[in-house]
């Protein structure tokens, strides 16, 4: 029993979220950890999200959770010419999510991330499952447990509600205007 975060099939929505603000026809860097198992099918399903809408996209490695790996990634983007970039769920990356907000405006980088904690840190944006229902909904799952309910017999449930969360003090610091039908699909914007 328990919760399931969706973060591989949100992938497409964050890109499609990403393309509205950065220019048309544009390559978009993905920022993963490959040591990381789990980020290997998010980088697969960002690659063909990319082709569908017409964006290509380039893995950018994050080798190692020190600030130099982060250093070095971003030049790497810089380098490759990117757009934007899609930062993958990770927790070495989610632990320094700070860090890269620094980085992506300092090289003028619009940043998509999982969840709101990522734009509370100063990404762009973010896009994923709302974690304090998930929470509540866990709560309620260990109190069907306590009352005497079967783990086995509780489902794996899947996320129900997600968020969508802009940081227009981001986009200032980037230099962007965020289209106003974009601010208008936003759970949240931050100011």
């Amino acid at each position: 029993t328990g919760l399931a975060d969706a973060h591989a099939d949100l992938i497409p929505k964050r890109l499609e979220l990403l393309k509205q603000v950065i220019p048309p026809s544009s390559r978009v860097g993905v920022l993963w950890n490959p040591a990381n198992p789990s980020t290997a099918p998010q980088l697969k399903t960002a690659q063909a999200a990319a082709r569908a809408l017409g964006l290509s996209v380039t893995p950018v490695d994050v080798k190692g959770p020190g600030r130099g790996d982060l250093d070095e990634a971003f030049v790497a983007l810089g380098r490759a010419g990117l757009s934007g970039v899609l930062v993958i769920a990770d927790p070495t990356l989610g632990n320094h999510r700070n860090r890269i907000a620094e980085l992506s405006i300092a090289h003028r980088r619009p940043t998509s991330g999982t969840h709101r904690g990522w734009t509370e840190g100063g990404l762009l944006m973010s896009y994923g499952s709302d974690f304090m229902d998930m929470f509540r909904r866990g709560a309620l799952l260990v109190d069907k447990i306590l009352r005497g309910g079967k783990p086995a017999d509780l489902p794996v449930e899947e996320p129900t509600k997600f968020e969508f969360v802009v940081n227009l003090k981001t986009a200032k610091a980037l230099g962007l205007t965020m289209p106003a039908s974009l601010l208008a699909r936003a759970d949240q914007v931050l100011e």
